[in-house]
């Protein structure tokens, strides 16, 4: 039904990850295979590709869907379906940026203040030019291999650069003149493929369970047991995605809660709830959340 292409270097490890979370399991023979197989009727084939090329190619028609970052659409300018978004990087949850950087000690304060014939690096530099062009900066726009924050001041005046964290340019001596992107993984289909009713279908299903297994991740079920009298202040001590789910216990004046919290919250949650008279605190791992 769908050709998949999966990204291959540093979003490789975390895609493959939620593919397992979400019980669509990447299959294959190496850690260097490019071919590979997922135990699913819905996908027929899954080819591994650095995520430069991947917009390019569900554009093409190569591939029906594939994951990729946002960095890598703007950049390719490829004419792709959004699916959604997925809240993962290489490291984190959170969206890399793409940004304009110079040295440190540099005078300048934003893209603008760039002198014209600037040097810049990058590995994106459709992108880089054409936000340089919108800002009025006629620059010498060269495309960098990598490292590219390495090259100020010798090679290159400035860069463009994604940082996640923005600690290897501050390493660097960097300061961040302007943001040019922020960029999350998306989950990308092929127009014509989207438009076909079957392989639509097949692909929300696909993101459903792969946004399932995302939204579950640091979060746990907690169940628990209180008396009546106490009930009020355990749901007080409760979060919830909407509310906890309350069932009266046969046969006792006390009930049956259930929620769902953040397990970064678990540590003084459980001690609270036994203070507030909850009784039988089972804490549950969750695999998928579904809205």
């Amino acid at each position: 039904m769908l050709r998949l292409v999966l990204p291959k270097g540093s979003l490789e490890k975390a895609t493959l990850q939620l593919f397992e979370d979400a019980d669509l399991t990447v299959q294959r023979g190496s850690d260097v295979d490019y071919r590979a197989t997922i135990d699913d009727p819905r996908v027929i084939d899954v080819t591994i590709l650095r995520p430069q090329e991947i917009p390019r190619y569900v554009a093409q028609g190569l591939f029906d869907v594939g994951i990729t970052g946002r960095d890598w659409i703007e950049e390719t300018n490829s004419d792709v379906v959004t699916l959604t978004e997925l809240h993962y990087s290489k490291a984190t949850a959170r969206p890399i940026r793409m940004v304009l950087a110079v040295a440190g000690d540099a005078a300048y304060r934003h893209v603008t203040d760039l002198p014209q014939g600037v040097r810049v690096h990058t590995e994106y530099p459709e992108l880089t030019r054409r936000f340089l062009e919108q800002n009025g900066v006629d620059a010498q726009v060269s495309l960098s291999y990598g490292a590219t924050e390495a090259k100020i001041p010798e090679i290159a005046d400035a860069v463009v650069e994604i940082t996640e964290t923005g600690r290897a340019l501050r390493a660097a001596g960097l300061k961040v003149l302007d943001t040019i992107l922020i960029s999350y993984t998306e989950l990308i289909a092929n127009p014509e493929s989207y438009a076909d009713p079957a392989k639509r279908r097949a692909m929300e299903q696909l993101q459903t369970l792969l946004t399932g297994a995302l939204e579950a991740r640091g979060r746990v079920l907690v169940k628990l047991n209180v008396e009546a009298a106490q009930l009020d202040t355990v749901i007080a001590l409760l979060p919830a995605l909407k509310s906890p789910t309350v069932s009266k216990l046969w046969g006792d004046d006390a009930f049956a809660v259930e929620t769902v919290v953040a397990k970064s919250e678990i540590n003084t949650l459980i001690p609270a709830l036994k203070e507030s008279g909850a009784t039988d605190i089972i804490e549950l791992p969750i695999a998928k959340i579904v809205h």
